[in-house]
């Protein structure tokens, strides 16, 4: 704290990363440049992939969709809203006090990746039901329940985080402004209050219905290869293995969730030591959130190089994008050729 206080008196930026910063520079670089470059791709890979499933009606067939759009438009705003810190880092001038834009923008953050997180563990379970009870799931899991249950998760996540205001630091999201470095700390209670009714039920609904899902389908995929193998000899060709079906979805959905558990560990594990005290470093509070805020575009990265009807859905955007841009050059083209006859034809 000492530190940063001797380097607002000598006129320095309250950086970070203040690593070989040149004197005539008056802004955090490095910061500016990570979180720039963090919001450039988490915003323009979301908005592709809400626009990929409007464009690709198939996408839509699962009810997991649902999940997958609200976790889109979760990480669009997420990136959006990383515009407060860049703007706050370039000394951008702000209407309202530091100290209640660093509160609002650590609990929209929080609130928006509770929501992610949050609607990893529904799909899972959607994907156990789809999997456990196949016969009754259509009546289980209608589009009026989905909406119920997308509405509950928002209502949800903002209550868990609305204590942070009074209580505590949520997380480290406003640590690039200096009131939140030196002046808001975390509580225990509150870090126990959030693992407690978000961390924990979240990871165990995970690991519980992945753990089942992955089970289930390897039964099933011995049963189909049995009686592949007992009917293939019956009639003397032989029978290849086939895998669960379900399995390759699951997959895919599986993969999103290891990598949002893996980018966030680092965060949630230095949250829980500076909570208790054990460790605090600026420069990993730094790191482990924007690390944590990077899964905002790995989710986007994992669906389109998992999931065969997301592709097809791209390149059906991609070549809508093209098949505008040709038609508005052929366009072009003509209307030049037009004003060359006509130019031409008032000289003869």
């Amino acid at each position: 704290m000492n530190s940063s206080l001797v380097g607002n008196q000598s006129g320095r930026p309250f950086c970070l990363l203040a690593i070989s910063y040149l004197e005539t520079i008056n802004f955090c670089l490095l910061e500016v440049v990570i979180i720039v470059f963090l919001m450039v791709l988490i915003i323009s890979g979301n908005i592709i992939v809400i626009f990929v499933f409007h464009c690709a009606p198939l996408l839509n067939h699962h009810t997991t969709s649902y999940f997958i759009q609200t976790m889109a438009y979760a990480d669009l705003l997420v990136g959006v809203s990383c515009l407060v810190p860049s703007l706050s880092l370039l000394h951008y001038p702000i209407v309202l006090s530091e100290s209640l834009v660093c509160q609002i923008f650590g609990y929209v953050v929080s609130v928006l990746k509770s929501v992610s997180m949050a609607s990893l563990a529904c799909i899972s379970i959607d994907r156990y039901i789809a999997i456990t009870k196949p016969l009754t799931y259509n009546t289980l899991v209608t589009p009026w329940r989905l909406r119920i249950c997308i509405l509950t998760i928002w209502l949800y996540s903002c209550l868990v985080f609305l204590p942070s205001f009074h209580w505590g630091k949520p997380g480290y999201h406003g640590d690039v402004f200096q009131w939140c470095a030196n002046s808001w700390n975390t509580d225990p209670y509150f870090t126990l209050f959030i693992v407690v009714m978000l961390y924990a039920p979240a990871a165990f609904i995970v690991c519980f219905t992945y753990f089942n899902i992955f089970r289930i389908c390897q039964q099933h995929t011995k049963e189909i290869n049995e009686r592949r193998v007992r009917f293939s000899s019956q009639d003397g060709e032989a029978g290849e293995a086939q895998p669960c079906p379900d399995k390759r979805y699951a997959m895919v959905l599986f993969r999103i969730t290891s990598v949002f558990y893996i980018l966030w560990l680092p965060y949630i594990i230095y949250f829980l030591l500076e909570s208790s005290n054990v460790y605090s470093n600026r420069v990993t509070s730094f790191l482990t959130t924007w690390l944590a805020i990077s899964n905002s575009f790995c989710n986007c990265v994992i669906y389109s190089l998992s999931n065969s009807v997301f592709q097809k859905g791209l390149k059906r955007l991609s070549g809508a994008i093209c098949a505008s841009c040709a038609r508005q050059r052929v366009a072009k083209d003509s209307s030049t050729s037009r004003s060359k006859r006509s130019s031409n034809g008032c000289h003869v």
